[in-house]
């Protein structure tokens, strides 16, 4: 019978994975690794509290007596200096897995599974070569005679091989993109910031919902990932057999896009989408709120141009922008935005919390880039993965929770309010 032990518990990954390890009946002990209660009760479950930026010494004291089968890491820390990112990312895995070394747990381990994401194939850097697939080369080093700027998930993969070299384990990354989920007390998704944008945009007069970001963003597709259907993959990932020491994209396996979806937000909110939306004419009262941003790096495509045949096309030479007629980061900050808001958590009795911890910035860069992230799903088809999950029911029930959970307004009063 499988035990497991799950790092980051509270985040929004890592707490799904709980949830399925206990509609698992097989798994006997779960426990739970993080700073705060993971807020799951249940007898199969043990939380402790521990201190991932501790040294390995103090880890290994916090985690005498615990050992599991499958490791599932959720953990990380944010940091906008790529270098510092690596740093303190290695650090939180390395000292982890050291720990578990002194404490003799670590021979117990069979498998590591390690969430990480599509910035594994620079996707935060420009226009990647598509579909993303497991075998791309990482961009590090010289790679394309550009240096790269530091990835904390290359540190943490050679972390990872390293360890399972000398315990004789198994390791897996997984590569989830834009996560739809939620996990109480943590708004970093883009879900959440979707949904209060939409649900501010209601209250406004004239209740138009217009698409922050640029017009091929709009158009272009992109693939997303279910808390639900990573965590459902990560449990089958851990027992797979073949699957070991590799990396997997998880995406629902449906491929969106804006143009689709933007329509169904607007219905589900009651708001109009104005009939030109990207008329400049449309966003003048907005002009304030624009962005337009170059980035530092040339596209990562720009790595393979030579051997696709177009290593004189711009696009493997100019940097990638950012193009927004709406920053929803300086939308958030506007008067009358901020009025709306308060106005309808005073009506609904909302979380505050949810609109000051809100991931503006992270949907400013997911609506504002010109280049779509689509996935192949291959790789682990053909060991036999066969989840999926449509993309835009993902949403629906993670606006249904956002509801509940006061984040969100009841959208039938919303919309009966302001009709």
């Amino acid at each position: 019978m499988p035990t497991a032990i799950v790092t980051g518990a509270t985040g929004i990954t890592g707490n799904a994975i709980v949830r399925h390890l206990l509609d698992d009946p097989t798994y006997t002990k779960i426990n739970t690794l993080s700073r705060s209660q993971p807020g799951i009760h249940d007898a199969r479950v043990k939380h402790s509290c521990l201190d991932l930026q501790a040294s390995a010494e103090e880890m290994a004291q916090s985690l005498a007596g615990i050992s599991a089968d499958y490791i599932y890491f959720c953990a990380y820390l944010a940091r906008d200096d790529e270098d510092e990112a690596a740093r303190v990312n290695g650090a939180l895995l390395s000292n982890f897995i050291q720990a578990l070394e002194i404490t003799g747990a670590v021979k117990q381990i069979k498998r590591v599974i390690l969430t990480c994401g599509f910035k594994y194939y620079g996707v935060h850097l420009g226009l990647p070569k598509q579909p993303l697939v497991e075998s791309h080369p990482p961009l590090e080093g010289g790679l394309g005679g550009q240096k790269w700027p530091s990835n904390f998930y290359y540190t943490q993969r050679a972390i990872l091989e390293d360890a399972a070299a000398r315990g004789n384990w198994e390791w897996i990354c997984t590569l989830p993109n834009d996560v739809i989920g939620y996990a109480k007390n943590n708004f970093m998704n883009e879900a959440t910031a979707l949904g209060l944008y939409c649900a501010v945009s209601k209250a406004l007069p004239g209740s138009k919902l217009i698409y922050p970001g640029n017009k091929f963003n709009y158009l272009l597709f992109n693939c997303w990932t279910s808390a639900e259907l990573h965590a459902q993959f990560c449990l089958w990932a851990a027992t797979a057999p073949g699957a070991g020491n590799s990396v997997f994209n998880v995406a629902n396996g449906d491929t969106e896009s804006f143009q689709s979806l933007w329509p169904r937000l607007a219905e589900r909110f009651g708001c109009v989408i104005p009939e030109n939306m990207f008329d400049p004419a449309t966003t003048k009262d907005y002009a304030s709120e624009a962005t337009n941003t170059k980035l530092k790096f040339n596209n990562p495509i720009s790595v393979h141009a030579g051997a696709m045949g177009i290593a004189d096309n711009a696009v493997t030479t100019r940097s990638p922008v950012l193009q927004l007629p709406i920053d929803p980061q300086k939308w958030s900050q506007r008067a009358d935005v901020n009025e709306a808001w308060n106005s309808i958590k005073t009506t609904y009795d909302l979380d505050q919390a949810a609109w000051d911890k809100a991931t503006w910035g992270f949907l400013t860069f997911v609506l504002g880039r010109e280049w779509g992230c689509v996935a192949s799903m291959s790789k682990a088809r053909k060991l036999g993965w066969t989840g999926y999950e449509d993309t835009w029911e993902a949403f629906e029930r993670t606006f249904d929770i956002l509801e509940k959970e006061r984040i969100i307004p009841p959208l039938g009063q919303l919309k009966k309010d302001f009709s």
